[in-house]
């Protein structure tokens, strides 16, 4: 008998990976275009907002992602920070005239 269900956990990885890759490419692609809270990323998107934290540090970490103002969430009415993936959309960085 041949089983269906596939308890590899290299294939478990490879999945986990590829979905990774498939939300970070979402996440950057949508926020090139717009620019939204975590929350409204993930309502936009359908990917989970805590996904979305995680990759919010790394795009943060390799300079690809940018805070541009803390005000009231369009989704959930809170404070939030408003993100973009866009150059053209990132705020002036004043360390870069310290020297």
């Amino acid at each position: 008998m041949e089983s269906t269900n596939n308890n590899n956990p290299l294939h478990k990885r490879q999945g986990k990976d590829t979905d990774f890759k498939s939300q970070l490419k979402t996440i950057f692609q949508y926020l090139q275009e717009h620019i939204a809270t975590a929350s409204m990323v993930s309502a936009a998107t359908g990917i989970p907002q805590k996904n979305i934290c995680r990759y919010k540090r790394d795009l943060e970490k390799a300079g690809r992602l940018w805070e541009i103002e803390k005000k009231l969430c369009k989704q959930t009415g809170f404070k939030a920070w408003y993100l973009t993936t866009n150059p053209e959309q990132a705020p002036f960085n004043n360390q870069l005239n310290l020297f």
